[in-house]
């Protein structure tokens, strides 16, 4: 993560041509065989950063523009690659972390389900509008996601690296009451439990171009969802 910042455009490129055609965005078999191991592998840091970094990547894909594709048994964060001659490692689930990552996984379906910003006008350029993607001095992303209603926004923030970012000011689409729909670093999902966690009310401080802003706790390598209340 600390060298995330020189890479900051690979995470806003896509933004570039999302909507030029109708994208799966997967984490497909391809990943996680022929020596490539598993998602949870290829992730740096200690364990807690290797799981937050999964947490955070499984977030990155539902928050996006795009169908999602999880390969079987991703959302049990195997160490080990998958192997078609071995039975799904479902004693996994013993443990805390791996535990985690399969109802942050169930969490994200819901979500993705309920909040029609995240699926009604995927392959509509007017379903997407960027808060900040320059931010790569703090590996900070942010923007929204609508429908096709006045207030169906989703506002998504990720976080890119280990160091909390308390205050973290952003610009939102709409005064209001910003309510934080989920926290991939809630202790349900194995996280630390940092991060904004209550309903945020909007100010009229101008942020981000954008005449209303609120202040945020940002987890650790985490994403936060926000949704209007009301």
């Amino acid at each position: 993560p600390v060298y995330r910042k020189h890479h900051h455009n690979d995470l806003t490129f896509r933004a570039v041509y999302a909507h030029s055609e109708n994208f799966v965005l997967p984490l497909s078999h391809d990943e996680v065989v022929h020596g490539k191991g598993s998602l949870l592998n290829k992730m740096p840091g200690d364990q807690w950063q290797k799981f937050a970094n999964l947490r955070l990547l499984l977030a990155s894909m539902y928050g996006q523009p795009g169908k999602k594709l999880l390969f079987m048994g991703s959302e049990l964060a195997p160490e080990q690659e998958w192997d078609c001659d071995v039975p799904l490692p479902w004693h996994l689930l013993e443990s805390h972390n791996n535990q985690g990552i399969q109802s942050l996984v169930r969490a994200l379906n819901h979500l993705y389900q309920s909040q029609s910003g995240l699926h009604q006008l995927d392959h509509a350029s007017e379903g997407y509008q960027w808060i900040d993607g320059s931010d790569d001095q703090q590996s900070v992303i942010s923007y929204a996601r609508c429908g096709d209603q006045e207030n169906d926004w989703v506002l998504i923030v990720g976080n890119y690296t280990p160091t909390p970012r308390d205050g973290y000011r952003i610009g939102v689409p709409t005064e209001g009451n910003w309510k934080v729909l989920l926290n991939t670093d809630a202790s349900e999902f194995g996280g630390s439990a940092a991060g904004t966690t209550a309903t945020v009310q909007s100010e009229s401080v101008p942020c981000h171009g954008r005449e209303h802003s609120i202040m945020l706790n940002l987890p650790p390598l985490g994403m936060l969802f926000l949704g209007l209340e009301g």
